[in-house]
C-alpha cells in the first residue's frame, strides 16, 4: 500500500487531537483558575531509500534520501501564565498574584489548584466548591507555627476572645486655662477586670490657680497638671490608680476649649467570633464582639520545580507527577510564593482569539490530510484498473 495513506491517517489523528485540545480550552474559557493547553507536532520515523555517500577525489558525496512516514503528537503543554483578576467582593474568594498553588485534600490525596473560590462548611472547614479541604496551619493564641506540615484549615466557630484586665489608659485633649478657679470637669471610662467584669473609672479635673488637679476617687490617686504656653510641663503627668496607669502627658491647657477625654484603654470583656478576613500573607484574621482581632489560621501555598510536569486531576486541580518534582510548601508573600488577593478570582488564561485561530488551523490541517487519503485512493484505483 502507498505510504501516503498512512501519513494521511497519522495527520488525521494528530489534527483530531489538536481539535480536542482546542475545544477543551474554549469550553473552559470562563472556568476560574483554568490553565489552557497547547499541542506540539513532530514528524514520525523516516524510511531510508538512498544511503549517503562518502566524498572522495573522484566523486562527490551523496546526501541520504528519506521518505517521511507521517506526523505524531510530541506533547501537550499546559500554559501556567497568570490569568486576569475578576473582582467578586466575596471574602472567601482568593486569587494568587504570582507563583504557587493552593493545596487541598480530597479524600486521601493532596491536590493543587489555582481556583480560590472557598467557603466554610457546617463544621468550620475551609473547602472548595466540590468539598476538598484547604490546607494550612491553625493558630494557637494568635501565633501560627508554619514550620510544621500543613493540615486542614478549620475556623473555630465557638472560639472566645478571652477577657483582658485594663492596665493602662490614655487621656488626650485640652482643659481650658481660662476656666475659673474651682471649676470641675468629670470624665468617665469603662474598664475591665481579669474576668471581663466592667466598671466605671471617673477622673475629676479641678481648676487651680496654677493649673489643674486630677483625682481618681476610687483609689484616691491625685496629680497636678501644669502648663507653659498651653503645653504641659515636662515630663507630663502619669497617674497611678491601683494597678491602672493613666497617661495624661498629651493633655494641653489652651484657653476656651474643653476636649479632654479618655481615648484609649487596653482592657476588654470576653468576645465571640463575629467575622473574618484574609490578608495578603494568607492569615485568616477573626474579628470578635469585644473589638479585638486575632489570627486564627494561615493558608499554605505550594510551588514546583516544573509546574508543567503536573498531571491534571479534573476540577481545575493538579496532582504531583514524577516530572513535576515534589511540592515545596510555604507562606504567601515569601520568596518564590505569590501573594493572596481577597475578594477576587483568577480567570481562565484562555485567549479566545488564539483558540479560534487554532481551530481554523486544525480544521484545515484535517481537511488537507483527508485529501491525501482520497488522492492516494484514486492512485490505487488507477493501479487496479491496469488489468482489465
Amino acid at each position: 500500500m502507498l505510504r501516503s495513506l498512512y501519513s494521511g491517517i497519522s495527520g488525521l489523528r494528530s489534527h483530531q487531537t489538536m481539535l480536542d485540545v482546542t475545544g477543551n480550552n474554549i469550553a473552559n474559557v470562563n472556568t476560574a483558575g483554568f490553565k489552557g493547553s497547547s499541542l506540539l507536532f513532530q514528524d514520525s520515523l523516516s524510511q531510508l531509500v538512498g544511503n549517503p555517500g562518502i566524498p572522495d577525489d573522484q566523486v562527490g558525496g551523496r546526501n541520504p534520501a528519506q521518505v517521511g512516514l507521517g506526523v505524531q503528537v510530541a506533547g501537550i503543554r499546559t500554559n501556567f501564565a497568570q490569568g486576569s483578576a475578576q473582582a467578586t467582593g466575596r471574602g472567601g474568594d482568593l486569587m494568587i498574584s504570582g507563583d504557587g498553588f493552593f493545596a487541598v485534600r480530597s479524600g486521601g490525596e493532596t491536590l493543587y489548584t489555582r481556583a480560590g473560590g472557598f467557603s466554610f462548611d457546617a463544621t468550620g472547614k475551609m473547602v472548595t466548591a466540590d468539598g476538598a479541604v484547604v490546607q494550612g496551619w491553625a493558630a494557637q493564641n494568635g501565633v501560627v507555627a508554619t514550620g510544621q506540615a500543613p493540615g486542614d484549615i478549620v475556623l473555630p466557630l465557638d472560639v472566645v476572645s478571652p477577657a483582658r484586665a485594663t492596665t493602662s489608659a490614655t487621656v488626650t485633649g485640652n482643659v481650658p486655662s481660662s476656666a475659673a478657679t474651682g471649676a470641675t470637669i468629670v470624665r468617665d471610662v469603662t474598664v475591665y477586670d481579669a474576668q471581663g467584669t466592667a466598671s466605671t473609672l471617673s477622673l475629676t479635673f479641678t481648676k487651680t490657680a496654677t493649673g489643674w488637679d486630677v483625682t481618681e476617687p476610687t483609689s484616691g490617686a491625685t496629680g497636678s497638671l501644669s502648663f507653659t504656653a498651653g503645653v504641659q510641663t515636662a515630663p507630663g503627668l502619669t497617674l497611678t490608680a491601683g494597678a491602672l496607669s493613666i497617661d495624661l502627658s498629651a493633655v494641653t491647657g489652651y484657653a476656651d476649649m474643653t476636649t479632654v477625654a479618655v481615648t484609649e484603654q487596653d482592657g476588654a470583656a470576653a468576645g465571640t467570633l463575629k467575622s473574618y478576613s484574609i490578608t495578603g500573607d494568607g492569615s485568616i484574621v477573626g474579628t470578635f464582639s469585644n473589638g479585638r482581632t486575632q489570627t486564627l489560621a494561615k493558608i499554605a501555598l505550594a510551588t514546583f520545580a516544573n509546574p508543567e510536569g503536573l498531571e491534571k486531576a479534573g476540577g481545575t486541580a493538579f496532582r504531583v507527577s514524577v516530572n513535576s518534582g515534589p511540592a515545596q510548601i510555604g507562606v504567601p508573600g515569601d520568596a518564590s510564593f505569590g501573594k493572596l488577593v481577597s475578594g477576587a478570582l483568577e480567570m481562565s488564561n484562555v485567549d479566545l482569539s488564539q483558540e479560534f485561530t487554532n481551530l481554523i488551523v486544525a480544521q484545515r490541517g484535517f481537511q488537507a490530510n483527508a485529501r491525501i487519503i482520497t488522492t492516494s485512493d484514486e492512485v490505487l484505483q488507477e493501479l487496479t484498473q491496469l488489468k482489465r
